[in-house]
């Protein structure tokens, strides 16, 4: 398992910038394709169930394209990616929420999302 300096953790994020655009754009893409899929088939521009297995297929090569990283991808829709450190000795993750401008925010690893806290 990957320990990330939070220096270390800011780069890979910003490198994962470009895999988690197109994480969300296939997302949005497979949602329309699956309630197509859903509504007996019908074509809609982005196409039925085989687009539907490719976007899905797609989503898992970008997801495993995150973890190979170190980093943990935690949340789908929206986006969670976390990234084991430590501060001051403590093991935490320091975790991106899609939307967010920048890594900076951390939580514990034994207490998860709800005890966020920004990075100092």
């Amino acid at each position: 398992m990957a320990i990330f300096t939070v220096d270390e953790a800011r780069a890979e994020l910003e490198r994962l910038q470009p895999v988690l655009r197109e994480i969300v754009a296939v997302r949005a893409d497979a949602a329309e394709l699956a309630g197509t899929v859903a509504d007996g088939g019908r074509s809609v521009r982005l196409g039925g169930l085989p687009e539907f297995k490719a976007a899905q297929a797609k989503l898992d090569d970008l997801m495993t394209r995150v973890q190979e990283t170190g980093a943990e991808l935690k949340g789908f829709a929206p986006l969670l990616v976390d990234f084991p450190a430590e501060l001051d000795g403590v093991p935490v993750l320091l975790c991106w929420l899609e939307g967010e401008a920048e890594l900076g925010w951390y939580h514990r690893a034994d207490l998860g999302f709800a005890a966020r806290r920004r990075l100092p």
